[in-house]
């Protein structure tokens, strides 16, 4: 099948999970993902309307950004300080921020370029040792830190869940990030808005938006399957 097919599909499925959720397809942001994709094929999606595009190294936001057209891009991937320079003055949004090191190396960027930087916190909500993000034991010593920031700006939250057959346990893990959005939201730390809820990806997003996603990260189910071969 072509992008335009794929997206037309993607979109349709997007639209109906967000009605069952009791919501509208304006609702919920498509984060194209395009890791290891050439900029012609993210051009092709963009022109077909994708207005936000995700790429997990900030590299490769770095190397194709003149390539691309305009569009909004999203850092959704690990992110390592001394490759903040990379895309501070290039992405909207850094999905995958978790730890204070981090945070505050985005902090000394942003005021290098003059610039406001919106983050999403990284939550390992299903605890896996393979996954990046912190446990939610930890968030809170996050999010109170972000009090202490002038141009970091937490916007919500992030994350992974695991690669399984059996949904119900997305749905927990899913249902859990949820929870904690909304008990952050009550809260009402400094410098802390909870606006993006971002979960779901090409396998699990119609679970994820079921769930409270406003965010979903689609990249295979749009653009095929990665050739990881060229890089």
């Amino acid at each position: 099948m072509s992008i335009a097919e794929n997206l037309e599909e993607v979109e349709r499925r997007i639209t109906a999970a967000a009605e069952r959720s009791g919501r509208s397809r304006e609702d919920i942001t498509l984060v194209a993902v395009t890791k290891t994709h050439p900029p012609q094929m993210m051009n092709e999606a963009i022109r077909l309307g994708v207005t936000d595009i995700g790429e997990n190294k900030p590299q490769e936001v770095r190397d194709k950004f003149a390539e691309v057209l305009p569009v909004k891009w999203h850092l959704i991937g690990h992110l390592q300080t001394n490759k903040v320079k990379y895309v501070i003055d290039k992405v909207c949004l850094i999905h995958s921020v978790d730890s204070i090191k981090l945070m505050d190396e985005i902090e000394r960027q942003a005021q290098k370029h003059n610039l406001d930087m919106d983050i999403l916190i990284q939550v390992n909500i299903s605890g896996e040792e393979s996954k990046s993000g912190i446990v939610k034991e930890q968030l809170e010593e996050l999010l109170i830190h972000a009090g202490t920031l002038s141009r970091v700006k937490v916007k919500g939250l992030m994350t992974v869940a695991p690669k399984t057959d059996n949904p119900v346990t997305n749905i927990l893990h899913f249902d859990n990030i949820r929870q904690l959005f909304i008990d952050i939201q009550q809260k009402k730390y400094d410098n802390v808005s909870m606006v993006y809820l971002s979960m779901g990806m090409s396998g699990d997003f119609e679970t994820a938006i079921e769930c409270g996603a406003n965010m979903v990260r689609v990249g295979s189910a749009i653009f095929g399957e990665r050739d990881y071969s060229q890089k």
